[in-house]
């Protein structure tokens, strides 16, 4: 099969966050984050594992930007850790953790890749959780001040700056099912958490534009088609709240200033005068996160996806059809700006043998979702840029170190650095779509 064929100046990149391969939990003055909390709580996380050290990149990021410059890729996302530039999450700024990102980001610079940079990949200063976190809606003015010293700062050199990393993970998963930071179970105050994540993403594009950032600015937002089981009203039904509560309740207020209405969705946040006016901002891009589909069935017990194409490590369905039925859908309900798909990848469970890693599930991921993507593009979807999550082996969160989605082989107890097939694939597929543009 002939490879899908790609826009001359696409982005093709990479991507990581934070807490998840930095490490250097106690070092050059950064602050605690909820995660470093949460994650040294008993019981947790699996096997108890935290991100103290994690890919220790904080020193060995320029060994980690060779690897992206080899793979022949042009294009890094990574994420800010708060707490590392400042502590408490307001007042003083830490001068070593401010120069971090300014080598980071000039070091991207020097191997000819383009930085994306996200303000926010789920590490909140402890301290600002302990004056009530995101439940709180003086965060989004701190949030926005943050936002304004970091984009003054690196704007002129960065491609993008992206505000919130999945805001519907920090309110779901931190506050209404508790598996991640800070571990909440409230599901009225996940809502609240998700409006006042808006509403900081919208205040905090106001303020750099008004301070004079010059990069482009938006916000990545993690997405899935809801695929009923059947035809039944039962399952349609089902379906429009699963993708109202998953889809709609981030989009309706960036593009259209409301939360939807769906059947079945009951629980709406405490919203003041003029709150959607800031939300609504208009966006430079969207970044676009998807692993898998939703697939609803009333039944019960529900009637099981048929999974074609098996599953990954995490036991998420492999569906690629699905990135192509949701970027058109939202293309058609929505006046969208430009599109990155900011996450794609698969968790595998990799094995180091001999020095390779045979990940041939992989391989088959990538061919499968970029074969999508190409689809959607030539329906008219204004897509820019692919990244795969993600670069390295990390730390997965409440799944600690279990689970593996780098392209890059992590052995955690040496730190060495091993390029699985999937990494040499993505490299020619990358040279070869260079070589059909003439570059």
């Amino acid at each position: 099969m002939t490879d899908p064929r790609f826009p001359s100046d696409f982005h093709w990149g990479v991507a990581t966050s934070s807490y998840q391969i930095e490490g250097a939990a106690a070092e050059d003055g950064r602050g605690p984050s909820i995660w470093d909390t949460f994650a040294h709580t008993p019981g947790k996380t699996v096997n108890g594992d935290h991100g103290d050290v994690a890919c220790d990149h904080y020193h060995r990021y320029p060994q980690d930007f060779d690897l992206i410059a080899g793979l022949g890729l042009n294009a890094y996302r990574f994420s800010i850790a708060w707490p590392r530039v400042q502590p408490q999450g307001k007042g003083a700024w830490n001068a070593k953790g401010l120069a971090f990102y300014d080598r980071l980001v000039d070091a991207l610079l020097e191997r000819g890749i383009t930085p994306h940079a996200t303000l926010y990949h789920w590490d909140l200063p402890q301290a600002l959780q302990d004056e009530g976190g995101w439940l709180n809606r003086d965060t989004a003015l701190r949030f926005t001040d943050y936002a304004v010293t970091m984009g003054v700062r690196l704007g002129d050199r960065v491609a993008a700056i992206c505000t919130h990393n999945e805001p519907w993970c920090t309110a779901h998963l931190g506050h209404h099912s508790g598996k991640f930071a800070p571990g909440l179970k409230d599901p009225q105050a996940a809502v609240q958490v998700a409006h006042h994540l808006l509403l900081s993403h919208g205040l905090a594009l106001q303020a750099m534009r008004a301070a004079g950032v010059k990069a482009p600015l938006g916000i990545v937002l993690n997405q899935s088609p809801a695929v009923p089981a059947t035809d039944r009203a039962t399952d349609l039904a089902l379906a429009e709240r699963e993708y109202a509560l998953f889809v709609r309740w981030f989009m309706d207020p960036l593009f259209l200033k409301r939360y939807p209405t769906a059947s079945g969705v009951h629980l709406y946040p405490q919203v003041r005068e003029n709150d959607f006016d800031a939300i609504a901002q208009p966006l430079d891009f969207l970044g676009i996160n998807y692993y898998t589909r939703i697939w609803v069935s009333s039944e019960e017990p529900p009637r099981p996806a048929p999974r074609m194409d098996g599953v990954t490590d995490m036991g998420w369905e492999v569906y690629p059809q699905g990135l192509a039925d949701l970027l058109t859908g939202i293309h058609r309900e929505y006046k969208l700006p430009p599109i990155y798909i900011t996450e794609n990848g698969m968790a595998n469970a990799d094995t180091l043998v001999e020095g390779k890693v045979h990940d041939a599930q992989r391989i088959a991921y990538l061919k499968g979702h970029l074969e999508a993507l190409s689809r959607a593009i030539a329906a008219g979807v204004d897509v820019r840029g692919f990244f795969y999550w993600s670069l390295l082996d990390n730390y997965e969160w409440d799944s600690g170190y279990d689970k593996r989605f780098g392209l890059v082989h992590v052995d955690y107890a040496t730190q060495q650095r091993t390029l699985k097939d999937s990494a040499h694939w993505y490299r020619e597929f990358v040279a070869r779509q260079r070589a059909a543009h003439g570059a």
